[in-house]
């Protein structure tokens, strides 16, 4: 039996939770459907959640159906938790993309789509709602054309198969002797994303979920794996004072008491919504808990050979948090810093007594506040937020870094490189093993990408810059782990205070959607501010306005 590991994203109140709940209800998981108005939705169980009726938090539940087991992701759809929906997508095979049938193809679900683009993920799109629209099938599917492209196909339609056979010559050819094609062949189609099945339904009256469960049983594919552990780490929670680290296991197996990190696994949990069962082994595929290892942050892999990628979504306010007079500032960071492991996009740090994190918006603040009442019973506040700052390089430089107190000793030359916009940092070595071992190599390379290096203009992140080790030297008898990282850290300092620097100002590119009779008075408002735009028609009687400026 194939297992497939599959996340549920959305535009928030685009019916995902619902979905969720139908998957559930039809496979026999749950016995009624909860619901997200009602309170008891089966993977909204935290307080915050049903009490605002949102998803702040992704959640698993497991599943069968037919000859597939899967493992289901429930993941936050509102925007100020993007970075929780983003660290899911580097343990999903597939993805259901649910679309709302009365708004259509949102913003956000735009960006999800980017961001499914970017991880490589196979995606499904199932558009809810269909009972409540005025709006047909043939509308919705012309918006999603318009803005996915010509690789979204209907699925059980009379002409499916012939669009699907359009996609690929060989399998046209099949289809013209045959009138069919084979599923696997079909399979084959979607986990290339070469073609995006689409479905139509209503999640909450169970109208055409059974349908996408078909899908999903006879069009996926079973992931390869190889016999050497790897993992990729997607989540942090706690469970009062211990840490549980959330993994998805990408090839070998584990145990329990095996070590990870030279640290114990004391218990390997198997969950399900809100409840969770104890293994003793966990294979390729697993979606599992670990109780005991503490090293493993949330995005961080093991033993994967590929590089992890980097997010895309970043917060871009920080905001300085507001204590109450009678607040311990070093305790109160201290417990932030559990938060910050739980969600490593906050960035937390601290300047002059003062404690600062990065957020996505006014949502996002409002559920932090809740959460250090209730874990640490401390009232906090924020004050206004300031807009996030970037640095970067306009020329190459070489920055070198000595590390030599009493009986220690390291070296490192790294030389950076200004890269375009948007390409974040990158890394290599073009050291030669004959003159540094591979181990050290891969453990200078670590260092440079375990912190978030800092400019020497405003001390804001750096970013656009590839770092390459040139060369390192140690002392056979006096270096130790640790020399290496102060090198490293040095020389990049060292290279980034002669360089020449670059302060990085955010810019934004907007997108209006607008009924035809607001077009003239949203260009005028454009045109008074010194803005620049772009009209373009959606099929379903609205405009499109990009703004070039922000």
């Amino acid at each position: 039996m194939k297992k497939i590991v599959i996340g549920i994203l959305a535009h928030v109140v685009a019916g995902k939770t619902t979905l969720s709940e139908s998957l559930l209800y039809l496979t026999g998981q749950i016995r009624h459907m909860g619901r997200v108005d009602h309170q008891d939705a089966f993977l909204d169980y935290d307080k915050q959640e049903r009490d605002r009726g949102i998803t702040t938090f992704s959640k698993q539940a497991n599943f069968q159906y037919k000859d597939t087991e899967f493992v289901l992701v429930d993941t936050p759809g509102y925007v100020d938790f993007s970075s929780e929906m983003e660290r899911t997508l580097q343990i999903l095979d597939y993805a259901i993309i649910v679309i709302s049938g009365i708004d259509g193809m949102q913003s956000h679900s735009e960006t999800i789509f980017q961001l499914l683009e970017h991880y490589h993920v196979p995606v499904f799109i199932f558009v809810n709602k269909m009972d409540l629209t005025p709006l047909n099938k043939e509308v919705l599917f012309k918006d999603l054309l318009y803005k996915i492209g010509d690789r979204c196909i209907i699925f059980n339609n009379d002409d499916t198969y012939e669009n699907i056979a359009l996609c690929d010559d060989s399998l046209l050819d099949d289809y013209l002797n045959s009138g069919i094609i084979d599923n696997k062949d079909i399979a084959k189609l979607i986990d290339d994303r070469r073609i995006f099945p689409v479905y139509f339904g209503s999640a909450l009256k169970n109208d055409g979920v059974k349908e996408l469960l078909d899908g999903l049983n006879d069009y996926t594919l079973q992931p390869l794996y190889n016999d050497t552990f790897a993992a990729q780490g997607f989540k942090i929670s706690h469970e009062g004072n211990v840490r549980l680290t959330h993994i998805k296991i990408l090839g070998g197996d584990i145990q329990t008491k095996e070590t990870i990190f030279d640290e114990k696994i004391d218990e390997i949990r198997l969950y399900s919504g809100l409840k969770y069962q104890l293994v003793s082994h966990a294979k390729a595929g697993d979606v599992v808990v670990l109780k005991g290892p503490t090293k493993l942050a949330a995005g961080e892999s093991i033993g994967l050979s590929q590089d992890t990628l980097s997010p895309l979504l970043t917060p871009y306010m920080t905001y300085r948090i507001v204590l109450d007079k009678n607040s311990d500032t070093n305790k109160m960071y201290q417990s932030l810093s559990l938060l910050a492991k739980e969600d490593p996009q906050l960035h937390l740090s601290i300047d002059n007594g003062d404690i600062y994190v990065q957020l996505m918006g006014q949502v996002q603040t409002e559920i932090l506040k809740t959460m250090v009442k209730e874990r640490f019973h401390e009232d906090i506040d924020f004050d206004h937020g300031c807009i996030l700052y970037k640095e970067t390089i306009a020329e190459p430089i070489e920055g070198v870094g000595h590390f030599e107190p009493l009986r220690h000793y390291a070296e490192v030359h790294v030389l950076l490189e200004p890269l375009p916009l948007g390409s974040g940092i990158q890394v290599e070595s073009k050291c030669k093993e004959d003159d540094l071992s591979r181990h050290f190599q891969r453990l200078i390379l670590t260092h440079i990408q375990e912190i978030e290096h800092v400019g020497v203009l405003t001390g804001s992140p750096i970013t656009d810059i590839k770092i390459s080790l040139l060369i390192a030297r140690y002392h056979p008898k006096h270096t130790e782990g640790g020399d290496f990282r102060e090198a490293t850290y040095r020389a990049i300092r060292q290279g980034l205070k002669i360089g020449k620097s670059l302060l990085l100002e955010p810019y934004y590119h907007y997108k209006l959607e607008l009924e035809d009779n607001y077009i003239s008075r949203a260009l005028y408002d454009i045109d008074m501010m010194h803005g620049t735009s772009k009209v373009s028609s959606i099929p379903y009687c609205k405009m499109k306005l990009e703004l070039r400026e922000g």
